[in-house]
């Protein structure tokens, strides 16, 4: 809730914004003309995890049902209008072996008797795009066979399956090969003219201390920091190491590479409501890829609500694709986070509250207390509900009502 504002208005022609700082670092990007705002979608692993006992939970295993299954519900529940467009295969799709003549990946004969083409065929019939799971290593993490030794052959077969994201991972490698293995199948995956998307793991797999420059040269979107688990404590733990920010990774975000905190688990069942809209705000504001990991089929409404708020989503697809820094942390458990927009003089806020006890924390403080000091003010907007709150003036006070582990979205847009 945010209390108290004055209506008037004025002209402000120019503003500076504290988050100056945050300007993105200018560097080649992978040039495969993909990505230029943060892709969205939907991912199998953190939901689904390697459950392959079709016998037994045969709308839960991964197989080809589960896949179609998601594709028709991203169309058909209005997902794919608002962007949602990759439909993603994680680990466990396949078979124990390689084809033993042509050394080929294949797909496993029963959960995936039509093959991983026809799948493809059917996702692009709905208007979305696949993506597929593979590792750097010699085998996945789950313990099917890896790319070691097999890179391009690999990437020939995705671009004949008309595979249009590549997630690899780091399994069963040394991470010392990485810098080396990855720019490889990047170029492996360049060579079939086929646009196809990577997402890296390689910094995850070096502790976050990769060479980021390298990197985001080199992949479409990159993992950071540990996998997501239906947890708030996990959640709270990605988002502080984006506040973090070791070796400055954030800042080679931008169009065409993204840094990726992993999924969202908004509609699963660790998360309270407050906390799943407290991920998705900062997912929004760190320009993350948006891939939701929950059963399409079954989840709460409200859940959907969330996962389908065009104007959290607006902050994360802004084209300038800023990712938000954390400016200033207050009474013990408030942090404030600003991520400039690409209206001239806009941006967003959000004061993220970490304390579990029974009761909002409330803070009052000033525009100007970020460095936003037009003196005609600003229109506040709360952006989940799109309400807009008033126009305040650089030291007008702004009181912010913030529940426990969850956050207060503010869009803030200078008077003109």
């Amino acid at each position: 809730m945010i209390l108290g504002a004055d209506m008037s208005t004025n002209f402000c022609s120019s503003v500076e914004l504290l988050v100056l700082s945050s300007i993105v670092c200018v560097t080649l990007a992978l040039e495969n003309g993909l990505a230029r705002t943060p892709p969205m979608g939907w991912l199998s692993w953190e939901r689904f995890r390697c459950n392959t006992d079709c016998k037994n939970f045969p709308d839960t295993c991964i197989s080809e049902k589960l896949y179609r299954d998601m594709a028709d519900r991203i169309v058909a529940d209005g997902y794919r209008e608002l962007g949602y467009k990759y439909v993603c295969i994680d680990d466990c799709w396949l078979a124990n072996e390689r084809d033993n003549k042509t050394g080929k990946l294949q797909a496993d004969p029963e959960r995936f008797p039509n093959g991983i083409k026809a799948l493809s065929d059917y996702v692009h019939s709905k208007g979305l795009k696949l993506g597929i799971y593979e590792d750097f290593g010699t085998y996945t993490c789950a313990g099917y066979p890896g790319s070691e030794f097999y890179m391009e052959l690999d990437a020939n077969t995705f671009a004949e399956w008309e595979v249009d994201l590549v997630k690899f991972d780091g399994c069963n490698s040394d991470s010392k090969d990485m810098d080396y293995g990855y720019p490889a199948m990047e170029l492996f995956l360049n060579k079939t003219q086929r646009p196809i998307l990577l997402s890296c793991e390689w910094p995850l797999y070096q502790g976050g201390h990769a060479d980021y420059a390298a990197v985001r040269k080199t992949c479409n979107m990159w993992r950071t920091s540990r996998d997501m688990e239906d947890s708030w404590n996990i959640v709270y733990e990605v988002i502080d190491f984006f506040g973090t920010n070791p070796y400055n990774f954030s800042d080679f975000t931008g169009p065409g590479g993204w840094a990726d905190p992993d999924v969202l688990i908004i509609g699963d069942f660790g998360l309270s409501h407050s906390q799943q809209k407290a991920q998705m705000a900062m997912w929004a504001m760190f320009s993350a890829p948006l891939f939701m990991s929950v059963d399409l089929r079954n989840f709460e409404p409200w859940a959907k609500s969330l996962l389908q708020n065009k104007n959290v989503i607006a902050i994360n697809q802004d084209p300038r694709g800023i990712p938000a820094k954390r400016i200033l942390e207050i009474q013990n458990s408030i942090s404030v986070w600003i991520k400039p927009l690409a209206m001239e003089g806009s941006c967003a806020i959000a004061f993220l509250n970490n304390d579990i006890k029974g009761q909002p924390t409330r803070v009052e403080t000033t525009l100007s207390q970020f460095q936003l000091n037009c003196t005609t003010g600003y229109n506040v907007t709360e952006v989940f509900n799109n309400e807009l709150l008033g126009l305040y003036r650089p030291h007008d006070i702004l009181t912010v009502d913030v529940y426990p582990t969850s956050v207060a979205f503010l869009k803030i847009i200078p008077l003109v």
